[in-house]
């Protein structure tokens, strides 16, 4: 796989987007462990609130804590983001580093590491807006020195193009598989990245090549 910049940056913060079922969470672990091969320092960011197996496709046991206790769970993220924008910050410090995160919020394995900022686990639980609102939050206020790359599974469709989730993202990676569907809305999400300034590419997966 060859992607944009590769070559040429020290740093890189890649949101991977697609339909639900396109083979966005593979796609994630494979582009980590591609990087993490061609000597990049890797941090994977599980955005997505509803997939539970991408732990288990990087090799790990265990999921990490979800970033979202670290900061007072739901409720907490909620009552900051509902006060103003003079109170929405939930995060303590204006630039995160990767070695900033607490051991107990990370997993490894093979040189990848894992956060998680948060998992829907029962009904009832209400929107998952305030997940939504830390992704943001600490996208932004990551900050990757060179040789590190952060790749970030988004959840599915486009709605964290409206929360402003790729705010804090260098580029947009969209997952396409060949139905009418998942190409209809890749083209809405090149449309969306482009109105905040991000390049997006497209990735094409279950598309059987020429050989078969």
């Amino acid at each position: 796989m060859s992607l944009p910049g590769t070559e040429v940056l020290g740093v890189m913060k890649i949101a991977v987007c697609g339909k639900g079922g396109s083979g966005k969470s593979t796609i994630v672990s494979l582009l980590a462990k591609g990087l993490r091969e061609r000597g990049f320092e890797v941090l994977v960011v599980d955005s997505d609130e509803s997939n539970p197996g991408l732990h288990r496709m990087l090799g790990l046991k265990d999921r990490p804590r979800p970033l979202l206790e670290l900061v007072g769970g739901k409720r907490n993220v909620f009552k900051a983001y509902s006060q103003g924008s003079k109170h929405r910050s939930v995060l303590t410090r204006d630039e995160i580093r990767i070695s900033d995160l607490p051991p107990e919020y990370v997993e490894e394995a093979e040189g990848v590491k894992l956060v998680c900022i948060g998992k829907i686990l029962q009904s009832l639980e209400g929107c998952a807006c305030p997940m939504g609102a830390l992704s943001r939050e600490f996208l932004k206020r990551l900050r990757l020195s060179d040789g590190e790359a952060a790749v970030i599974d988004m959840e599915a469709g486009v709605e964290h193009f409206g929360r402003g989730v790729e705010e804090g993202v260098d580029f947009v990676l969209m997952v396409v598989e060949p139905s009418f569907d998942s190409i209809e809305l890749a083209e809405k999400m090149k449309e969306l990245a482009s109105g905040m300034g991000k390049k997006a590419w497209a990735i094409l997966n279950k598309t059987p090549s020429d050989e078969i």
